[in-house]
């Protein structure tokens, strides 16, 4: 006679709920606790009568296991985790399918190693192979570190209070880095192999200084890449927070994942902010004012007066092509255009047009008379002045201090002043761009940009900019999005940050041939409106703001590029980097900068003598434009000058994406 069992089996793991509809994998949720209660079999004839238990074999009993006993609330998480698990690899994998998919037909690379990392690595090992004291001294260095590490962590394990290295890398802030001992190994071993990696590649002394650059650079990019913290496995806060949840975490980095594939048709493109959040003109980009002129180029806009009266001389500002106007208009709170109102100037912006490929054979020509001119034509016509002071910002310093030149050759004294935001004329020492300017790379440039039809994909030079601060814009979010599964962060910046524009194709090669490759400006070679242009002839009063920790357009650059002008120069060194020591009003009472009306001979002379302020740059520099603008007049209204309101700003062009 068959047996029948003495208990009702374990409940059945429940039906997988109805599909909700279509699209990625949705987490499973844990389920809430209760307390276990066996469910009874189902009543038969034979059940109802009470079995008698055979009696138990001789010999030691093993223990009772029962199935029912076991804690049920953990048996619901590991369910809910397996589930979720399981979601995450199907989201992560579906979504890799869908990206090979869509690359299947796009053409392969121009070369397997578009920055020619290959060559400068070979010289750096060729040289160190040359000299095989120092590595003999290097490898010596590391046993001696790891030494030191692997006995730290034998006192550790012994029970030994040891206190933990301290580390200030934001990477492992966690406290669990440090607080238990696998992940601290984990932490210590990974920076003294990177820092003794880096610092090997550094030592060489016989290679081209621009090829030891840029076999530095790629180490470092590679030592940033194996990172513990940027693998599931080995960080703490992920798998924490991958437990706490129920792999719940884990199935919103896959979704994450998969939406910034499908975002990059393809290619990953890291979110780096809620872009939802943020419409240009609505929550961003709201100074008032008016697009008083448009053409093909640009849209000139004039903003609306704060004050009763105004300076006499406007200003005009021209913002770099390579991004939006609005990084000076995000909120009110930290709007550089609404805080210029304040102060009583009439504030005019170049709002450079987003172009296509109609636009892919402008040149610096076409930008300095269609663009810098007009601009000072127009600003001119709507106010009535017969001259106007400018601001450059970052490249669009670069074309304004050659229009200030090609105006000096040509008598032409319509700008009274010109101030320049992290602007470079002076490329000898323009940092870690310039590992981006050599043939090979140049080659790998113009292919994406004929493939695009004559301009730069916005994108590409957003992957430029991030990797120059890999950690910061690229492995952070890895982390927060993929293995931590937060949503990004409702950020202005970061928004503008990844609300792209093209290039045309020979502006941008002949930016990235003439500047960064021959220097031509500083030398006095470069040719723009067909002539040879010298800065030193120009004399008009300057003002130069550079930021400390600029690794776009490095302190020292801007420096160099101060000097070469032939007037009376101011320059300011603001704290922080290349947007945040910009854009920094005086009510965040943020960061510092520093003032030197003297202009040695090298920065660290100016720096040596310069007087430390607190706080924003902004009231000295409007201190020195206020003495430069003129008497006060009854405030311009946009709407009732010559040139006729054309739409409200922020105007069209700047809500063209790319």
């Amino acid at each position: 006679m068959a047996k029948h069992p003495t208990k009702a089996p374990p409940a059945p793991l429940p039906a997988a709920a109805a599909p909700r509809k279509s699209g990625r994998p949705t987490s499973a949720k844990p389920r809430p606790k209760k307390i276990a209660t066996p469910e009874l079999a189902p009543e038969s004839p034979a059940a109802a009568q009470p079995q008698a238990a055979p009696p138990p074999p001789p010999g030691p009993q093993p223990e009772a296991v029962d199935g029912l006993a076991f804690d049920a609330d953990q048996r619901h998480l590991l369910e809910t985790l397996s589930l979720n698990l399981a979601k995450a690899a199907m989201t992560a994998q579906s979504a890799i399918a869908e990206a090979a998919l869509s690359q299947a037909d796009r053409p392969a690379a121009l070369s397997p190693d578009p920055f020619n990392v290959a060559p400068a690595m070979t010289s750096v090992i060729t040289s160190l192979a040359a000299r095989p004291e120092k590595l003999f001294q290097a490898q010596a260095d590391l046993f001696g570190r790891y030494m030191d590490l692997w006995s730290t962590t034998a006192r550790r394990a012994m029970g030994e209070e040891v206190a933990p290295a301290p580390s200030t890398d934001k990477r492992f802030r966690d406290a669990a880095w440090s607080e238990n001992p696998v992940f601290d190994v984990m932490r210590q071993s990974y920076l003294v192999t990177s820092d003794w990696m880096n610092g090997l590649v550094s030592s060489v002394e016989d290679v081209d200084p621009r090829v030891k650059r840029r076999a530095e650079f790629f180490t470092k990019l590679l030592t940033d890449a194996f990172s513990p913290s940027n693998f599931l496995a080995s960080n703490p806060a992920a798998l924490k927070a991958m437990a706490d949840s129920g792999g719940e975490s884990l199935v919103k980095g896959m979704q994450n994942f998969a939406s910034d594939l499908e975002r990059g048709n393809g290619k990953l493109k890291i979110s780096q902010a809620d872009y939802g959040q943020f419409t240009v003109g609505e929550n961003v980009a709201t100074a008032p004012g008016q697009v008083v002129w448009r053409d093909e180029l640009f849209e000139l806009i004039q903003f609306d007066a704060a004050t009763e009266t105004q300076h006499a001389i406007p200003l005009l500002i021209f913002p770099p092509w390579i991004n939006k106007f609005y990084i000076m208009d995000l909120q009110p709170a930290n709007s550089l255009i609404r805080w210029l109102s304040a102060q009583g100037f009439t504030v005019f912006v170049c709002s450079w047009v987003n172009p296509d490929k109609d636009k892919a054979e402008f040149g610096f020509d076409e930008y300095l008379q269609k663009g810098i001119y007009r601009a000072v034509e127009k600003t001119l016509e709507q106010t009535g002045s017969d001259r106007v002071n400018t601001v450059g910002y970052c490249i669009g310093g670069t074309l304004l201090g050659a229009a200030l030149a090609h105006m000096t050759a040509n008598k032409d004294a319509r700008i009274a002043s010109a101030t320049f935001f992290a602007a470079q004329h002076d490329f000898a020492e323009a940092g870690d761009l310039l590992l981006f300017t050599d043939e090979h790379w140049l080659a790998e440039i113009e292919q994406q940009m004929d493939a695009a039809g004559g301009v730069l994909p916005g994108a590409a030079m957003a992957e430029t900019f991030n990797a120059l601060r890999a950690n910061d814009l690229i492995w952070s979010f890895f982390v927060s999005n993929y293995l931590m599964g937060k949503a990004p962060a409702a950020f202005d910046l970061l928004f503008w940050n990844a609300d792209q524009t093209r290039m045309p194709k020979r502006l941008h090669l002949d930016y990235l041939r003439q500047m960064y490759g021959k220097n031509a400006l500083s030398k006095g070679e470069f040719e723009i409106g067909g002539q040879r242009i010298d800065l030193s002839k120009v004399t008009i009063p300057l003002y130069f703001q550079a930021s400390r920790e600029d690794h776009i357009a490095p302190m020292n650059s801007v420096y160099r590029s101060a000097r070469l002008f032939g007037g009376p120069v101011t320059y300011t060194l603001a704290g922080s980097g290349h947007i945040a020591g910009v854009i920094n009003p005086p009510s965040a009472n943020k960061y510092q900068h520093w003032t030197n009306p003297a202009l040695p001979e090298t920065l660290a002379e100016w720096q040596a003598k310069a007087e430390q302020h607190p706080g924003s740059w902004w009231n000295h520099w409007s201190a020195w434009l206020s003495d430069k603008s003129g008497e006060q007049i009854p405030a311009r209204d946009p709407k009732t000058g010559p040139l006729k309101p054309i739409e409200p700003a922020p105007g069209a062009y700047v809500k063209v994406k790319s």
